[in-house]
């Protein structure tokens, strides 16, 4: 699909299902208006005094302690939860808006939405994640991992669910940004990144179904160590046969934020019973593995790799994306493919990859009660891999495909 900047699209409510927007009048709109006026000037009103007070305040504050070291986080024992930083990156666009408007820090703090807004009435909204690590002590700064495609991605999704999207210039510059004023909390090399979760949501506040009238892209992030409380050790899985993650025609394919609240269910259950996490089945004929609650899925099977072809039921993850090429680089046979239970069942390896999660081997799957074990460790393509990613993303490699993004 063809990516377009921005100020270059036909923003939503002007094309979207022929869908008519209904000016909405006062009250609400504008949900961070900057402190310079200038999203007044660029058809963005700002807030009523007594809501805007309570939002974040924009950057004009002592930034002298952000050199620090990020509190008194255990750097050896860290997980992946939420530790709140310093600052996060605010842009916006409103109806009749060219694009998104030049953004702004602002100290990391709660956000107000209207009762109406899109985001809360109709899922409107949109997330990604990415990570920085922090180089060398002997080069110094810090590197982010192909964050266009995390833009790239963002667009087309912003496309399926009617909604303007930043530029990838606008993109990577806000997460540029963001670890820049976030930088004391970036771990030491080699005990974890820093997340970063781009938001693009249906700020404004509509009451009839259609796409919100303004926007917000919001930037936040937080140190986080391994995604899984197994760390870097091998996972088990179960295998779901009654509830599926998406279905054909509809957003399995995109980072829409309504896609995780219906895994919840299952995942806890299989948490309840001693699993990391779930594989989905696809919902047509139950036979074909798809992809676990946040993460990609591979089979290998002696000098064959296989991973589920992203059809539109299937999010085309950018750690997969890159564990494709690296294991072709690899001489492995790489196929993006309807993989069934089957082929599953009966692999030598399987593992899992994410930005959350990196790549992480499974040591079994349980399927209709049967427990299948697979080979990890040492010798395996997902340490190997493991070890290519790992190397490029922290520096420690050369970069020889141009991925990384240097933030100085």
């Amino acid at each position: 699909m063809a990516v377009l900047s921005s100020a270059k699209r036909v923003l939503p409510w002007a094309s979207c299902n022929g869908h008519a927007l209904a000016r909405v009048s006062g009250g609400l709109r504008g949900l961070l208006g900057t402190a310079d006026g200038a999203a007044a000037a660029g058809g963005c009103s700002l807030l009523p005094c007594r809501w805007r007070s309570s939002l974040p305040q924009l950057d004009s504050v002592d930034r002298s302690d952000e050199d620090s070291s990020g509190g008194d986080i255990d750097w050896d024992n860290l997980g992946f939860g939420l530790t709140p930083t310093d600052y996060m990156y605010v842009m916006r666009c409103s109806q009749g808006d060219a694009g998104f408007s030049r953004g702004e820090l602002s100290r990391y703090g709660n956000v107000e939405l209207s009762p109406s807004s899109g985001v809360l009435n109709y899922g409107q909204g949109l997330f990604e994640g990415l990570k920085a690590y922090r180089r060398s002590s002997e080069m110094g700064g810090y590197t982010l991992f192909r964050p266009e495609e995390n833009a790239r991605r963002m667009q087309v999704g912003a496309e399926r669910m009617c909604m303007p999207a930043p530029s990838v210039e606008q993109f990577v510059h806000a997460v540029k940004q963001t670890v820049l004023a976030n930088r004391r909390w970036v771990p030491p090399q080699g005990k974890g990144a820093l997340y970063i979760r781009p938001l693009l949501i249906g700020s404004g506040a509509i009451l009839g179904l259609a796409p919100a009238p303004e926007y917000m892209f919001l930037i936040y992030a937080a140190p986080v160590g391994t995604y899984f409380k197994e760390g870097l050790a091998a996972i088990n899985l179960l295998v779901e046969e009654e509830i599926h993650r998406a279905m054909p025609g509809g957003t399995g394919g995109v980072k829409t934020i309504a896609n995780y609240a219906p895994v919840l269910k299952p995942q806890m259950d299989a948490k309840s019973k001693g699993f990391a996490d779930v594989l989905y089945l696809d919902p047509v004929h139950k036979r074909y593995v798809e992809e676990a609650s946040s993460c990609n899925l591979f089979v290998v099977k002696g000098g064959a790799v296989a991973t589920p072809a992203t059809a539109g039921t299937i999010l085309p993850g950018i750690t997969r994306k890159s564990i494709i090429e690296l294991a072709r680089d690899r001489g492995y046979q790489v196929e993006e493919r309807l993989v069934s239970i089957d082929d599953l069942v009966s692999a030598d390896e399987v593992f899992c990859t994410g930005t959350a999660v990196g790549v992480t081997p499974v040591s079994t799957v349980t399927y209709q009660g049967t427990r299948y074990e697979f080979r990890t460790g040492q010798d395996t393509l997902s340490r190997e891999l493991y070890t290519d990613l790992t190397s490029i993303q922290m520096g420690l490699a050369e970069d020889k495909k141009g991925w990384t993004v240097a933030v100085d």
